[in-house]
């Protein structure tokens, strides 16, 4: 008999936990290693459950699932991340991609859809769902020079109304880098002030400022 996929399922609303976990467990293929709430408990035991395949959805209490993704391929390279999120813009699904992430799939796909997902992403194959796919493109509409994953980072933590100094300890990074990276998505995005970066992080995604993800 084939070793079941080790599983660890990581999203901070336990009935979707709960329900992702129920759908795994009626296949005998998978096994449901860990369930946690948070992007910190997610790279902190990450070593110790041994995951092949880590669910992770992006916008958590304290580590977010982008930071979460690096750190965690950081301590296990192998690993597979595979991002499960309500929302399909696509700079979140390309910043993932870019921090890691070896797919993405929405929470509201078929229940088969999820299985087809991790037995891909463990064959070491590329997944997006239906609706990641359509919502790339190969290139960005306007032609702007695309954010890299760091940068995408910083712009959801400055969004979010932290300060270079709070992001440089959020990232363990120098101020002084948060300034250059920061410097940088302005000049990219052609957006001189930082109520225009959070505009912006919100219109298209990056920050989610009502719902969830």
């Amino acid at each position: 008999m084939t070793t079941p996929i080790r599983i660890v399922i990581v999203d901070d609303h336990p009935m979707v936990a709960e329900g992702i976990q129920s759908i795994l467990e009626s296949y005998d293929d998978i096994e449901v290693v860990g369930v946690l709430t948070n992007g910190t408990d997610a790279v902190a035991q990450v070593e110790t459950l041994a995951p092949d395949v880590m669910l992770l959805d992006l916008n958590m209490p304290g580590v977010s699932g982008l930071n979460a993704t690096e750190m965690i391929l950081e301590k296990l390279p192998k690993t597979r991340i595979l991002i499960l999120s309500m929302h399909d813009s696509p700079e979140y699904i390309s910043t993932a991609l870019r921090h890691g992430a070896s797919g993405y799939v929405l929470k509201d796909v078929p229940t088969e859809e999820i299985h087809t997902a991790i037995t891909t992403v463990m064959a070491g194959e590329q997944y997006l769902c239906t609706g990641a796919r359509g919502s790339l493109s190969p290139n960005t509409a306007d032609g702007r020079e695309p954010l890299t994953g760091r940068e995408q980072t910083i712009l959801l933590e400055l969004a979010q109304g932290k300060s270079n100094k709070e992001v440089a300890g959020v990232l363990d990074i120098s101020v002084r880098t948060v300034e250059t990276h920061r410097q940088n998505i302005k000049r990219k995005l052609g957006i001189s002030s930082t109520a225009g970066l959070t505009r912006y992080a919100m219109e298209h995604g990056v920050l989610q400022g009502t719902g969830r993800i």
